[in-house]
């Protein structure tokens, strides 16, 4: 059975209130939780940019929701630290924690002031990764040399089982690359059509694990108003790759998308004051195989998203899947 969750974006969120929240998605109904892992927002329109770790211990002990987060190891965060932080919350709350590994994006990782890799060297960069933080959840003590070094690296306080290593892919070939080390997948929400083969690519390489989806979406009573928020929250969000890797401010996303149409923001945003619309999308979604899908309500008030997906979205899609 699918499990429909919330997910958390301090982009856009001041923590305690995203805390708050999370707490009242567990009160309604969600059966789960995902965050992001930001230092920089998307726009200055959104205008937070929280300590996803700090603030996921927090999470898991305010609820008793399963979360994941989505983090990209080896440049602004050492693989070795990004694997004590999950070992950590793996320790403090067994099997309720998973992370999902991604190649990052430069609005975030330019913060070092070392160069902004090309994507296949930052694929190769994240395989290191991969390697070394599942070495060191194992109890191992790790050296490496190589797009990342590591010097006699041990991590003392391990949960009894490692946490899953989810692979983030938004495309068939990285989601086939995944399946080579992953023990799960992540993608966002796209054509349905492309939903299958990403799945399938997934599949067919051996991929194993839980499959995980985020749906963005912007719900309001009033249609235009549902269009606004996702117009003024999201519309810096709409570029594929390689723009949306590449740019490395919000203040270069918000002048590039100055323009941007509602019609484009729509291919990113499930945009609908109808419910049953959205009900009947999800619906799809899980029909291809997903076991997660993650709600990301693209506005900076939750709490009426919250309510009411609770009370006639969640119970809908329960019977239907």
């Amino acid at each position: 059975m699918t499990l429909f969750g919330f997910h958390a974006s301090h982009e856009q969120i001041h923590p305690s209130v995203l805390l708050a929240a999370v707490r009242r998605a567990e009160e309604a109904g969600f059966d789960a939780a995902m965050s992001s892992d930001h230092i920089s927002p998307w726009s200055a329109r959104q205008g937070q940019s929280a300590f996803a770790w700090s603030w996921l211990g927090a999470a898991l002990q305010a609820t008793s929701l399963p979360f994941g987060v989505v983090n990209a190891p080896g440049q602004r965060y050492h693989p070795a630290i990004i694997a004590q932080a999950i070992g950590t919350l793996g320790a403090m709350y067994p099997g309720r924690f998973w992370a999902a590994l991604g190649t990052g994006e430069a609005s975030n990782e330019h913060i070092t002031g070392d160069d902004w890799p090309r994507k296949d060297v930052r694929n190769a960069r994240l395989r290191e990764c991969v390697d070394v933080i599942r070495a060191l959840l194992n109890g191992e003590e790790v050296s490496h040399d190589g797009l990342v070094t590591v010097d006699r690296a041990r991590i003392w306080t391990l949960p009894e089982e490692p946490p899953p290593l989810v692979g983030a892919a938004v495309s068939v070939a990285t989601a086939r690359w995944c399946a080579e080390w992953a023990d799960g997948l992540i993608t966002i929400n796209q054509p349905v059509e492309t939903l299958r083969e990403i799945v399938g690519a997934y599949r067919d390489a051996g991929g194993r694990g839980r499959l995980h989806l985020q749906v963005h979406l912007s719900w309001d009573p009033d249609e235009r108003t549902a269009e606004a928020v996702a117009m003024d929250q999201w519309r810096s969000n709409v570029f594929p790759p390689p723009a949306c890797w590449d740019i490395d401010s919000a203040e270069v996303f918000d002048a590039v998308s100055e323009h941007v149409p509602l019609e484009l923001v729509r291919k990113s945003v499930h945009i609908s004051s109808d419910l049953g619309r959205h009900t009947a999308q999800l619906a799809e979604y899980a029909a291809l195989g997903f076991d997660e899908i993650a709600l990301h309500h693209v506005g900076q008030e939750q709490d009426a998203f919250l309510d009411a997906f609770g009370a006639k979205v969640l119970p809908q899609l329960r019977e239907a899947v």
